[in-house]
């Protein structure tokens, strides 16, 4: 009598199932890259336009006609706080309305621009 068990799955079979698997994570990575870049360059170029319109407002009120980012951010002034992703650096800019564009540099070093 044979009394050996014939369940379970054969090496091939789970071979054939990590194969799959492994087929569909190679082509959902990159989508979720891509998706994931277009999301944080949008969540940049909003707090750019926060910043271009509290930047306006100063020049308004105060007549300067640059706006230096200390004087846009705190509490009490134009913009409570401002939450950065994807390694935006705001450190230094100053928004001139004559040149009317603000860039912010990612810690990856490029560059996104909003022009207002």
């Amino acid at each position: 009598m044979n009394n050996k068990s014939k369940k379970g799955f054969t090496l091939v079979e789970i071979m054939i199932v990590l194969v799959i698997i492994g087929l569909l994570a190679a082509i959902a990575f990159p989508a979720f890259q891509k998706v994931r870049s277009t999301s944080q360059n949008k969540a940049i170029a909003n707090n750019l336009r926060q910043l271009a319109g509290a930047a306006q407002q100063y020049i308004l009120e105060s007549g300067s006609p640059t706006a230096p980012y200390a004087q846009l951010i705190g509490s009490g002034l134009y913009i409570a706080s401002l939450e950065t992703v994807a390694g935006e650096a705001y450190t230094g800019i100053a928004i001139d309305v004559n040149t009317t564009q603000i860039s912010a540099t990612k810690s990856d070093g490029t560059v996104v621009n909003y022009t207002f």
